[in-house]
């Protein structure tokens, strides 16, 4: 859903009354390929239909979007007192400087 234009949206709508002609099939199959469809009754939108891939990639945005939110309103208001350093962090769960250098940390 990138490269949305006018054009897109234009060609994305679909009118209810197909549903109702039976082709449902070949309209999830041009959202597989299109990427969305936007239904329409009575010349207004009802609902948009997206793919599984598409909706799983806008609720990750989302998600992400409200921890980043979270984030900065928790930076903002903390103090220097509010961090423990690498070195008291390591000390209180009594972990050496070895044992950190063998784990593998993957970061998505």
């Amino acid at each position: 859903m990138n490269n949305i234009s006018v054009s897109n949206i234009l060609n994305a709508i679909v009118p209810i009354s197909r549903f109702n002609k039976g082709e449902a099939s070949k309209i999830f199959d041009e959202v597989s390929a299109g990427g969305f469809k936007i239904v329409v009754k009575n010349n207004k939108p009802t609902c948009v239909l997206i793919t599984p891939e598409k909706y799983e990639e806008m609720m990750e945005t989302i998600e992400n979007y409200y921890l980043f939110i979270e984030a900065e309103k928790r930076m903002k208001s903390a103090s220097e007192s509010d961090f423990i350093s690498h070195k008291q962090l390591i000390k209180d769960f009594n972990i050496s400087e070895e044992e950190l250098e063998d784990v593998q940390v993957e970061i998505e």
